[in-house]
């Protein structure tokens, strides 16, 4: 069908749309080619594509500043082979569906054929080159105006796909980067790398405290005791004071910046990073999920990182109805199997401006990356990271997803937000965290080592001089529903948490005195802090109980003025750390979420006791196997959809409604 063969009161418009679609991606081209436009109808003409078909891809061309031929692939209007079939027949060259990796001419610049696929690609075969290219509008005309020009070139060129240029630069070099991928940060950035657990002079310095430590207590028991009663009083009114300012300071109105808008010709390209380990199952639910996101199609970049010995997922993904934004990234099987070394070996293709991390089974709104986007231009380009919330969706399900969900309202709605408020590091989560590329880039991007790498690259971020903020368009999540998962995932949570602490100790970049002060001790009551208190729990319930029975006795004659007052300062600090906890959560939450959590908030303690459980085997694991990674295993849900995240979006706390569209903003203090 011939773009000219409509009706002559619409063959114009059309035509000047599709030119006006198309001329910005052919400037580049030389300006005695044929006419974009020309060329574009041959080869359209060849998909028998209807008027409204083409109308519709212009129109969106026209409005998301890109092309008529990517808009055409981006709606799945035409196939990717299709599209290139017809390419390849109109300028009279072979079609190459599949590139053999074994051909392929490896350069040292091969990998930015990953980000721009496009440009041609050698092959060797039985010692004759030739040139594989899937070119774009702009090297369409090129490509036909050499060939016009000098016929016998054909034999030189071949069309292939987008697809099969990166699957085979994917493949050519996959051992070499990956062996990239795990040492970058370690050769680059030694001190800042987890590689290493503890440095001989972290470990001499250790040895020697406890060393001391032991001693004083063999000396001076009572006094000892004293002293560690004090010291953890101290920490704990330490935590409750960050938790109640925290209460406090989020009664503070915070200007709306709205998300961005949709139809903007500006928007950049977005990367979309999904790290997927035996998730066969989550498979449909993920790509519905993805596909509900509200940005243009042609601007995604969605990837999809497999590893190698994971054959179920990648047939899962490969059996879902993708389109070209999507692709499968597979990763070798290379020691340590972490998700940020899977991530960082993704990076490689990243093409976009900027860049979200999601989990197997998130569910993310579908306008945060538009608000990501609205708070990344009101940041300035020091705003290195976005933390979306996350929130629980199936809190209901026990006692233990209900206080993950009043956990997840307490950390993402509750001190993230008084955190950035006040510019002091984010331990970031390790889901729906949106960077800008470049900056990712720039500070050596995930740690392979790290087993939480979410907190270790947020405050890694702060010691290079980023800030990083909050938006409110939240991602639902499912916890873990029984206790075994549950403890899996928190002891590689606070492992993780103590390989950062030890690694910021070795002060990459000034370390945590590169902050300020009062940063610099924010990172410390963040990490060091909530573990130690996690650990020394125990003790703390001594030391109250001890007091308590020492309080009460009295006919005690040896019972001091100072033991009451600790007494005092114990039961207070407990009660308010109990009910401080339960209100900043429950203010984070809907009155719906507040009632599917229901009484169970009093079961508290008892989850403080599985984070001692977690947190010691965390330690023990610290130092048997250090970056032995504990998959959490997800399943589908029936809330899989946009309607279900529409609705825990109205159920926001009605007391703050300017919550649910609102990007809390630094400067705006």
């Amino acid at each position: 069908m011939l773009l000219t063969s409509v009706p002559t009161s619409d063959a114009g418009g059309l035509g000047r749309a599709i030119a006006r679609a198309s001329l910005p991606l052919a400037r580049s081209a030389t300006e005695e080619c044929s006419h974009p436009v020309d060329i574009l109808s041959r080869v359209l003409r060849r998909l028998n594509l209807s008027d409204q078909q083409l109308a519709e891809a212009a129109d969106r061309a026209l409005r998301n500043s890109t092309s008529v031929d990517r808009e055409l692939l981006a709606a799945r209007t035409v196939t990717e082979t299709a599209y290139y079939q017809a390419v390849a027949a109109e300028l009279g060259l072979a079609f190459i569906e599949t590139i053999d990796p074994h051909l392929v001419i490896v350069t040292p610049s091969i990998d930015a054929l990953l980000i721009m696929p496009h440009k041609p690609i050698g092959i060797d075969h039985r010692g004759r080159t030739r040139k594989l290219i899937a070119p774009d509008l702009a090297g369409l005309v090129s490509l036909a105006e050499k060939l016009s020009r000098h016929g016998g070139l054909r034999l030189a060129f071949a069309i292939t796909t987008p697809s099969a240029v990166r699957q085979a630069v994917w493949a050519v070099r996959s051992q070499e980067r990956v062996a990239e991928t795990v040492g970058h940060l370690f050769e680059t950035q030694q001190a800042a790398s987890a590689r290493i657990v503890a440095t001989g002079s972290q470990g001499f310095a250790f040895g020697t405290v406890f060393t001391m430590l032991a001693a004083l207590l063999i000396a001076f028991p009572v006094i000892m005791l004293i002293g560690a009663h004090l010291f953890l009083t101290s920490l704990f009114a330490t935590l409750l004071w960050l938790r109640a300012t925290a209460l406090i300071d989020g009664y503070r109105f915070d200007p709306e910046i709205a998300p961005a808008d949709a139809t903007d010709p500006t928007l950049p390209v977005y990367t979309v990073m999904v790290a997927l380990y035996r998730e066969h199952a989550m498979a449909g639910q993920l790509v519905r999920a993805l596909d509900a996101i509200d940005w243009p199609r042609a601007k995604l970049d969605i990837k999809f990182v497999c590893e190698a010995n994971d054959p179920e997922t990648i047939a899962a993904l490969r059996a879902q109805p993708l389109g070209p934004e999507y692709e499968i990234v597979v990763v070798p099987r290379v020691l340590p199997y972490t998700k940020p070394k899977a991530l960082n070996y993704a990076m490689a293709g990243a093409r976009g401006e900027h860049l979200v991390i999601y989990d197997a089974e998130d569910r993310p709104h579908p306008a945060q990356l538009l608000q990501a986007l609205a708070r990344f231009r009101a940041g300035g380009p020091k705003l290195g990271c976005v933390q979306a919330p996350l929130v629980i969706a199936n809190p209901r399900h026990s006692w233990i997803t209900a206080l993950f969900a009043l956990e997840y309202a307490v950390l993402f709605r509750g001190l993230l937000p008084f955190l950035a408020r006040n510019d002091l590091p984010l331990p970031l989560g390790g889901t729906s965290n949106h960077f800008r590329t470049a900056t990712l880039r720039e500070v050596g991007a995930w740690d392979p080592f790290n087993v939480t790498e979410d907190a270790d690259l947020g405050f890694r971020l702060a010691t290079h001089g980023h800030r990083l903020g909050v938006i409110s368009l939240p991602t639902l999540e499912s916890a873990p529903t029984d206790i075994h998962t549950w403890h899996n995932q928190r002891t590689r949570w606070f492992k993780g948490w103590m390989q950062t602490w030890l690694v910021m100790l070795r002060r990459p970049r000034g370390g945590p005195n590169a902050l300020g002060f009062v940063r610099s001790a924010t990172f410390q009551i963040m990490t060091i802090g909530l573990l130690v208190a996690a650990l020394l729990s125990p003790a703390m319930v001594y030391f109250f109980g001890f007091s308590m029975i020492s309080a009460l006795s009295v006919d005690d004659p040896s019972r001091t003025g100072f033991e009451s007052i600790l007494f005092v300062a114990d039961i207070t600090i407990l009660t308010a750390t109990f009910a401080c906890f339960v209100l900043l959560g429950q203010r984070a939450m809907s009155p719906l979420e507040r009632l599917r959590v229901g009484w169970r908030w009093m079961l508290l303690p008892v989850y403080w006791a599985l984070m001692t459980w977690a947190a010691w085997t965390a330690l023990y694991e610290l130092l048997r196997r250090p970056h032995h990674w504990a998959k959490t295993p997800h399943r589908p849900t029936s809330a899989a959809t946009g309607a279900a995240i529409d609705s825990t979006e109205k159920s926001l706390p009605a007391a703050c409604p300017r919550d649910r569209h609102r990007i809390i903003s630094p400067e705006a203090r």
